[in-house]
């Protein structure tokens, strides 16, 4: 497997919606593990926990949510904290309405086509084939500031992987379904679901794989100050 240099890793990290079946072994997750455990955290605490995911057990979890959503579906199965603002505004809702419009045009899926959405959005739910999947918790006593150190935690792996040649999903949509994987996995109730992820090879002709997200520049977002004139 071809390491990559940094600056590769996070130039070509990307959310993979489609996976090949190839195994990854143990001793790379627990590899990119310590990795990810190198991110900084407030006062060295560390907050993350992981649960991995493979073989029977993975199969296990996913028939059990699959089933879920079936039954229940996210009318019933609701994380516990929001991800996104519950008022949309620009140019946060462009983006995001470019994102899902840019995937689902790759996989000829139209707007009006509901069923084919929801088959999409259901293969958050298989790991998108990945061989490899992962939960990552935090304790709900714990405050904002290792919510920030769980995605440093979250974007330093992810960063690992495509670094050792893996591909990666952080899946946000595992968190409606905490009941489900609190069962599955032991998680006790004094634990919040935070997200899924997919890790594994990615499939180089799934259509969704193309998929090539736009990036706000620097000038967007950032200001400067004090530097010389250039």
């Amino acid at each position: 497997m071809r390491s990559l240099p940094t600056d590769e890793a996070i130039a070509t990290r990307r959310s993979v919606r489609a996976f090949l079946p190839l195994p990854v072994a143990r001793e790379t997750v627990e590899t990119l593990l310590a990795a990810a455990a190198r991110a900084p955290s407030g006062s060295n605490i560390q907050p993350w926990k992981v649960r991995v995911v493979a073989g029977e057990v993975r199969d296990r979890l996913v028939r059990a949510v699959l089933a879920a959503d079936e039954a229940e579906g996210t009318a019933v199965h609701k994380r516990e904290w929001n991800y996104y603002p519950v008022n949309w505004r620009e140019p946060y809702l462009g983006r995001r309405r470019k994102v899902g419009f840019d995937l689902y045009g790759l996989m000829g899926i139209s707007r009006r086509d509901l069923a084919g959405m929801a088959a999409q959005r259901r293969r958050n739910y298989e790991f998108f084939g990945a061989p490899v999947g992962l939960v990552f918790t935090l304790d709900e006593d714990l405050e904002i500031g290792s919510w920030l150190d769980l995605g440093i935690f979250i974007g330093t792996f992810v960063v690992a992987a495509r670094g050792m040649g893996l591909d990666t999903c952080p899946q946000a949509a595992f968190a409606d379904f905490h009941a489900v994987l609190r069962r599955e996995l032991g998680i006790p109730q004094n634990e919040i679901v935070i997200c899924g992820m997919a890790l594994g090879h990615a499939d180089p002709a799934a259509p969704e794989n193309r998929l090539a997200t736009e990036r706000a520049t620097p000038a967007e977002f950032a200001t400067f100050e004090g530097f010389p004139p250039a």
